[in-house]
């Protein structure tokens, strides 16, 4: 009888390897970055979706499951996978302590003006520059309250930080002192000192922040969006950054990646910009392979349907 295959799309570190030919010791296993169309056809497991060879992860009528090596899956053919029956898991939660440490060194860095003392610190300038903010007992707005907001909302208690929650449901969450839905923006942005968007891109989260909400938040207000770029109008982010609406802006994702060398917010004093890095972690490969997929191996090896970040249609994520 022919072995099951396992197709694992990047190179991974042997040890991890290891563990999964322990977790799957009947199958064939094939890992790299340059595996054959072949192989790929054949693979009834695959971990990590490539853009560049969609077309073949698609030709194969023995796919059954892919572990997307990201967090968000919108950039997948979402409608094809469904259609095929191919069940989808993501990195969701990889990521929550890297990008929640990140969601704060923007915050930390605009309250206590480290990004003027950097480039004062370049032009050899002894300056104060007004250094006067807290973060203490201010309030934040995280908009998304998965895995990513939930640490970020833990840590921002941790500085006696008010935390107001926005989320599809309305459910409460730990560390949200005030939950509400995405139609209720117009009760929350008014409120906050910070607004972070930690949100999944979906139809209804498209451009959720435009015009109308930059006018609703504080004129000293700072915005950190390290969600999905498009969730943003980028055009209205500039001007209300231009027209003094909001302080300052944290972004680590935009709605053209990478960011066109012509775009204003290059050169904004009032924005910190990083490279769609915010989730960079030493312990990436670890936390995807040993909390996410082994786990969801096991299920799906015991006939069960993989239970962690199970990608749900209807729900865009």
């Amino acid at each position: 009888m022919a072995k099951r295959i396992m197709a694992i799309h990047l190179n991974l570190e042997d040890a991890y390897v290891e563990e999964i030919k322990k977790a799957a010791p009947d199958w064939e296993i094939h890992t790299g970055k340059e595996l054959s169309d072949d192989i790929l056809k054949q693979a009834e497991i695959l971990v990590n979706w490539r853009k560049d060879k969609e077309s073949t992860y698609l030709e194969s009528s023995q796919l059954k499951w892919v572990q997307s090596w990201s967090a968000g899956v919108d950039s997948l053919n979402l409608d094809k996978i469904m259609e095929k029956n191919i069940q989808l898991t993501s990195a969701n939660g990889v990521h929550s302590y890297p990008i929640s440490e990140t969601i704060f060194a923007y915050i930390l860095g605009f309250t206590r003006l480290i990004h003027t003392y950097v480039r004062q610190q370049q032009e050899k300038v002894w300056h104060h520059a007004k250094l006067r903010g807290e973060i203490h007992n201010k309030t934040m707005a995280v908009l998304g309250t998965g895995k990513i907001g939930q640490e970020t909302a833990k840590i921002a208690k941790a500085f006696g930080m008010k935390v107001l929650g926005v989320r599809h449901s309305g459910k409460a969450a730990e560390n949200v002192d005030e939950m509400y839905q995405p139609h209720q923006l117009d009760k929350v942005l008014p409120h906050s000192d910070y607004v972070v968007v930690t949100l999944p891109l979906t139809e209804d989260t498209h451009h959720l922040i435009g015009t109308e909400q930059f006018k609703q938040m504080k004129n000293d207000a700072f915005f950190v969006n390290i969600g999905r770029g498009p969730i943003v109008d980028e055009k209205a982010l500039i001007e209300a950054l231009e027209n003094n609406e909001i302080a300052g802006a944290g972004l680590d994702v935009f709605e053209k990646e990478p960011l066109e060398e012509s775009s204003p917010l290059w050169e904004m004093e009032n924005v910190i910009l990083t490279p769609h890095t915010a989730g960079a972690t030493e312990f990436y490969n670890q936390r995807v392979i040993e909390d996410i997929f082994i786990p969801n191996l096991k299920n799906y090896l015991d006939g069960k349907a993989p239970s962690i970040n199970l990608y749900q249609h209807e729900r865009g994520y």
